[in-house]
């Protein structure tokens, strides 16, 4: 009986290897655990320095398990390229994530895969976003304004060091507002306060490894776990969308449509779009996706701005000195400005090259079987891009691992953006609201800048740039001290 047992443990054991060998011509990568897979490397604070680890040990396509599902990673610029450009449309797909599909009702514009449906929504907020001012002077005013507001808000905190992130969320969620809804909150509003928490709230849950058990483990999907609070506020959010939905159908005039929203619904009462991929459901998820990608990564993004100028006091009086010599003290920045700064230009971009906010994005899916640098990648294979390794290839920059403004900087002092530089992704993919953003970050910074001196308050320690692993890569809290500057000449 004794050697009987051993027999079936033994066989047992060798089932299980078998199992759990890599399909033939898949991406190497470590051993991995039984039910778990390779789960221990998601959950960790910052999985970034792991896979970076396994993408110099493996090369720049390898695979990891999450429980039993198999997930494949770029590493580098150059694989990175061939599934965001050079194979860009056969790797625009999205692989199924059971909790997302649940949130957005398989609705999503994010999570859509490559298709028909994709195409029609993506081609009409494209459309309308310019529409509304994305990328021309009104929106260039409307940015402005809120910059005005958000120094205005800093000015009030002045006396002391404070922390300027819900500042900076509620500038931010104010121009996507202004877009979506056509509204404009105060930065003390308990509405907004309160539904840019629940955002944030839900971003983190997502990220975090409820969603990934939830994702792996049906059996846990009804239980009372942290993922039924994903649900909870996901209703709360919708609820608002569709009470503003509700608002505009009640308010709108025919052929006069004051924001996106009410585009969105003059477009479904076309007869040509009946029976189409508009409608209410859709417009929920959209809302929800633009407003939630356009606050989340710039929030993240304006405070490394004000960490590295605050780290960086030297590099911050530069900038300064560039604007103040170019643009002078008086005249009010625009945004075509940038060509004539080219420093501050630079720092921008290099800030944005160090942080990492959108490390990953969100997971791309071939929608075909491909090869992949040699290595065969199924169909619907989940495939995470790593931006960080790109804008960390020391093939593509000058000063790989430091920050360092001269990575943007050809030898005449002039503005130059490397190919590797992909903080919006590239391809089909490549982000929606990129001109916005960019047009965001430009006059958020130099407003500030312009008008004061940012200080890092505590002496004793330096700042923390370890960033905080999730949807986006966000610093910890820290706070800062301002002085205003004096005008020249």
């Amino acid at each position: 009986m004794a050697a009987f047992g051993w027999l079936i443990v033994l066989s047992l054991l060798f089932l299980w290897f078998w199992m759990n060998q890599r399909p033939k011509g898949f991406p190497p990568g470590p051993r991995r655990l039984p039910l778990l897979g390779n789960l221990l490397q998601f959950i960790k604070k910052n999985p970034l320095k792991d896979f970076n680890q396994l993408g110099e040990k493996y090369g720049p396509v390898f695979s990891l398990y999450l429980g039993r599902t198999p997930m494949v990673f770029t590493h580098g610029f150059p694989s990175t390229k061939e599934v965001l450009v050079v194979k860009g449309t056969e790797f625009a797909g999205r692989a199924s994530f059971p909790i997302m599909d649940v949130l957005c009702r398989k609705k999503a514009l994010l999570t859509l895969t490559y298709g028909e449906a994709w195409k029609e929504q993506r081609r009409f907020s494209s459309m309308h976003l310019r529409n509304f001012g994305v990328g021309r002077k009104s929106m260039e005013e409307k940015i402005l304004e809120e910059a005005t507001c958000l120094i205005q808000a800093f000015t009030k905190n002045m006396n002391e060091p404070f922390h300027p992130y819900e500042l900076l969320d509620a500038a931010v969620a104010n121009i996507m507002s202004t877009i979506l809804f056509g509204k404009h909150f105060e930065y003390d509003d308990s509405f907004l306060k309160t539904l840019l928490h629940r955002i944030h709230q839900n971003s983190r849950i997502a990220a975090g490894p409820w969603a990934l058990l939830y994702n792996e483990v049906p059996l846990v999907r009804s239980l009372p776990l942290p993922h039924q609070e994903l649900f909870r506020v996901t209703k709360k959010i919708r609820a608002f969308l569709q009470q503003e939905i509700d608002e505009h159908k009640a308010t709108m005039i025919p052929g006069e449509p004051r924001d996106f929203t009410d585009a969105y619904l003059e477009e479904m009462q076309k007869p040509e779009r009946k029976g189409s991929y508009f409608g209410e459901e859709q417009l929920l998820s959209l809302q929800s996706n633009l407003f939630l990608a356009g606050t989340e990564t710039m929030v993240s993004t304006l405070q490394w701005v004000l960490l590295y100028l605050m780290a960086f006091p030297e590099i911050q009086e530069k900038c300064w000195k560039e604007i103040d010599t170019v643009v002078g003290n008086k005249a009010i920045l625009k945004y075509k400005d940038r060509e004539k700064l080219p420093y501050t230009n630079a720092v921008i971009h290099e800030i944005q090259r160090v942080s990492n906010v959108a490390s990953f994005g969100i997971p791309h899916a071939p929608i075909k079987d491909m090869q992949l640098f040699g290595y065969e990648i199924p169909k619907d294979t989940m495939v995470f891009v790593n931006i960080q390794s790109a804008h960390h290839d020391e093939s593509q920059w000058k000063f790989p691992n430091e920050f360092n403004p001269s990575n943007f900087l050809n030898e005449a002092g002039e503005f130059v953006k490397p190919e590797a530089f992909l903080a919006f992704s590239a391809g089909p993919r490549v982000c929606l609201g990129e001109n916005l953003a960019r047009m965001e970050l430009f006059l958020f910074f130099t407003s500030i800048l312009r008008t004061f001196q940012l200080l890092w308050p505590d002496k004793s320690q330096a700042p923390d740039f370890t960033p905080h692993f999730g949807v986006t890569q966000s610093p910890s809290p820290f706070t800062v001290l301002l002085k205003y500057r004096q005008p020249s000449g």
